[in-house]
Formats: structure tokens, sequence, C-alpha cells
């Protein structure tokens, strides 16, 4: 596979008022460092990589990559005349019934699980209205294919913040539930108490409520 055909763009969406959304497949080391450094601030602890090395994230999305149930992807913001964009968040996707949540609800046919993580602000500040249009983004790839008909996210119950961003989105509540810890040789997840929420097809692709996080 070559240079230029594994950085092209896996997907564009527009986002009216600041440029075009695009998702590419992460690249674990080339984008090694922009995620290491995300993901190893204090407001990402829920993301549960903080203290890891830079080799060792690169090395999760390494093993990532050999999965097909399990996919990560680069957001980048671009402008008009703008080859690339800058990167602005991570978006992973997986199959539900390969994932530890399957042991915590049941499954339907077309569910796909995503977990989110915006980059912090840029030095202009919070923008109003960017999280809803970098979430419409990931939706709208998530769900491109006709067989997708539900997303499902399970952050920890104690992220408030990102449960009312969902919720903000159109994102029904479902149960709070405890995901079993995972002790495998490349991966290791502690037991984790999260609130599932769920995004159907038809609340996905209608008008959202107004988004008042100006992240």
């Amino acid at each position: 596979m070559s240079e230029q055909h594994e950085h092209d763009p896996a997907f564009e969406h527009p986002a009216p008022g600041f440029g075009t959304v695009r998702l590419r497949p992460l690249d674990p080391e080339r984008d090694a460092d922009v995620v290491h450094t995300w993901v190893s601030a204090e407001r990402a602890a829920f993301w549960g990589m903080t203290g890891l090395t830079r080799s060792q994230v690169a090395g999760i999305y390494t093993h990532m990559a050999t999965l097909d149930t399990h996919h990560a992807y680069l957001a980048l913001l671009a402008h008009p005349g703008e080859k690339d964009g800058t990167p602005v968040g991570l978006l992973q996707t997986y199959d539900p019934e390969a994932d530890r949540v399957s042991e915590c609800y049941d499954v339907r046919p077309g569910d796909i699980g995503i977990h989110v993580l915006l980059a912090p602000a840029g030095p202009d500040g919070p923008r109003p209205g960017w999280t809803r249009a970098l979430l419409t983004a990931f939706t709208a790839y998530v769900l491109r294919a006709p067989g997708r008909h539900r997303i499902v996210v399970d952050p920890d119950v104690r992220n408030e913040k990102a449960i009312a961003r969902f919720r903000r989105h159109g994102f029904e509540p479902g149960p709070a539930v405890v995901l079993p810890e995972i002790d495998l040789p490349y991966v290791h997840l502690p037991e984790k108490h999260a609130q599932l929420a769920f995004l159907t097809r038809p609340v996905a692709f209608q008008d959202v409520l107004p988004d008042t996080d100006p992240r």
C-alpha cells in the first residue's frame, strides 16, 4: 500500500462555519506524538492511557490495526486548499459482539460501538457549536453503511461531561453496567462502571438538541 493511499481520507463531511472534517485510519507510528499528547493530559483521564509512554500508546494502536473488529481513525479539520488538516479528535469503532460490552446488554444486528476523544481547544479557545459539528461527522461516518442501525457508547459513569454531550446529541440513556476486566497479552482493561447510551439511525439524521457546550 502506497504512502499516499494509506493517508487518503476515508471520509469527509462538511462542518459549516468550521471547514471540512476528514477521517483517515490512524497511523500508529506517524500519529503517535499527537495521540500520546492527548491521552496523557489530565482531561483525558477516562480514556485510560494516562501514564503510558509514547511507545506503549503506539503499540496499543499497532495491535488494534491487526483486528477486523476494532478500528481507530484520526479526525482532521481542513479549510479550503488544505491538503491534510489539523488533528482535532480520535474516533474508535468496534463490533459490540467482539467487545466486553456484549456481556452487559443484548446486542442487536446493526449495532456499532464508538469511543470518542476530542482534542483540547486551540489557542483561540472553545468554539461554540464545534463539538456538535464533530460528533455529527462521526455519526454520519459510522452510520453510512445501510446495515448499521444503532450506535452504542459506554462512557465512565463519572464522566458527566461526556454523558451530557451524548445526550444533547440525541443518545438515549441505557442501563448503567459494569464492564468486566480484560487481561490479555496485548490489552489490559480494568473493570469499568459505564453508562450505556444509544443513538438510532432515524434520530442521528434529524436535528439534535441545541449544543450549549462551548466545546
